[in-house]
C-alpha cells in the first residue's frame, strides 16, 4: 500500500487547522487549561472498522505544538474493533486539545472510506474481481480518499480527467455513436493512455467490440446480462461493472465474472467510523 507522501498532505492538514483555528486560535483552551499543562491521550474506536489517515491525525498535532508526541499503534489498513488502541500522544494539553477536532475529522472519515472499501472487497474475496473508487470525492481531497480506498482492500479508478479516456453515454451521444468517439479519442491520446468505454446494452458493447477498447464499463447491467456481457468480450478487454452497487449486490454482479466493480459511495457517502479521544492522564 503506497503511502501518501508529505507534499500532498501537508496543504490540506494545514489548510484545516487554519479553518479550525480562524482569526484568534482556541480561545476555549488557551482560557481554561494552563499554558505549562502536559497530559496524554489516546485514540480509541467505538466500532469494528478499518482505520486510514493516522498520518494525517499525527501531523495536524505536530503543527499545532511540535512538542507533542505519538506513538501509532495500529498503521494505516488496520482492522480494530471496539476498544482497539490505535495511538497514544503525550504532551502539552492545550495542543493536543486544539488539534483534536481536526485529527478525528481526517481520521473518522478515511477510516470510514476504508471500511466501506473492505465491506465490499471482503464480500466478493472469492472472486476474482476487485472493488474500485470514482471520481465521485469530496473536492480537494481525492488524493486522501483515494489513499483510503487503498487501505481497505480496494484498487483505484483513474484520478482525474487528464489520466485516462472515460468515454460515458453524452459523449457518445454528441460524438455521434461509439465508433466515432472511440476512433476520435484513439487519434488524440498518447499511446500510453488507456481508452474505457460505458455502454448499457448489449447491442453497444457489440459495436465497441468491432472497434475495440482497453476497458468496458458494464452500467447497471443485472448479473445475467453480465455474464453474457462477460462472454461476449470473452477477455479482449477489461470488464467493469458499476451501477447503485451495494455490499450485497456486490456479491452476483462479480460472480459474473467482471474484473472491477466501481462504487461512487466508498468516497461521495462514506460512513464516518466512530474513533474517539480518551483521557488518560490528568494535567
Amino acid at each position: 500500500m503506497r503511502a501518501l507522501p508529505p507534499l500532498v498532505i501537508e496543504p490540506i492538514v494545514r489548510a484545516a487547522l487554519l479553518e479550525d483555528l480562524g482569526r484568534a486560535g482556541d480561545v476555549t483552551t488557551d482560557a481554561i487549561i494552563p499554558a505549562a499543562a502536559t497530559t496524554t491521550v489516546q485514540l480509541v474506536s467505538r466500532e469494528p472498522g478499518v482505520v486510514a489517515g493516522l498520518p494525517l491525525a499525527v501531523l495536524a498535532w505536530q503543527f499545532v505544538d511540535p512538542a507533542i508526541s505519538i506513538e501509532q499503534h495500529l498503521p494505516d489498513g488496520s482492522r480494530v474493533e471496539p476498544g482497539s488502541v490505535i495511538a497514544t500522544a503525550t504532551g502539552p494539553a492545550r495542543g493536543l486539545l486544539t488539534g483534536e477536532r481536526v485529527a478525528l475529522n481526517f481520521l473518522g472519515h478515511l477510516s470510514g472510506v476504508a471500511t466501506g472499501t473492505a465491506t465490499i472487497a471482503d464480500a466478493i474475496a472469492h472472486t476474482h474481481a476487485k472493488v474500485a473508487d470514482t471520481r465521485k470525492t469530496i473536492p480537494g481531497l481525492r488524493a486522501l480518499q483515494k489513499y483510503a480506498v487503498r487501505c481497505g482492500g480496494g484498487v483505484n479508478h483513474r484520478f482525474g480527467l487528464d489520466d485516462a479516456v472515460l468515454i460515458k453515454d453524452n459523449h457518445i451521444a454528441v460524438a455521434g455513436g461509439v465508433r466515432r468517439a472511440v476512433e476520435a479519442a484513439r487519434a488524440h491520446a498518447g499511446h500510453l493512455v488507456k481508452i474505457e468505454v460505458e455502454v448499457d446494452s448489449l447491442a453497444m458493447l457489440a459495436e465497441l467490440l468491432e472497434v475495440g477498447a482497453d476497458v468496458v464499463l458494464l452500467d447497471n447491467f443485472t448479473p445475467d446480462r453480465l455474464r453474457q456481457a462477460v462472454a461476449l468480450v470473452d477477455g479482449a478487454m477489461v470488464t467493469e461493472a458499476s451501477g447503485r452497487i451495494t455490499p450485497e449486490t456486490a456479491v452476483p454482479i462479480a460472480e459474473a465474472g467482471v474484473d472491477l466493480i466501481s462504487v461512487g459511495w466508498l468516497t461521495h457517502s462514506a460512513r464516518v467510523l466512530d474513533i474517539g479521544l480518551d483521557h488518560v492522564s490528568r494535567p
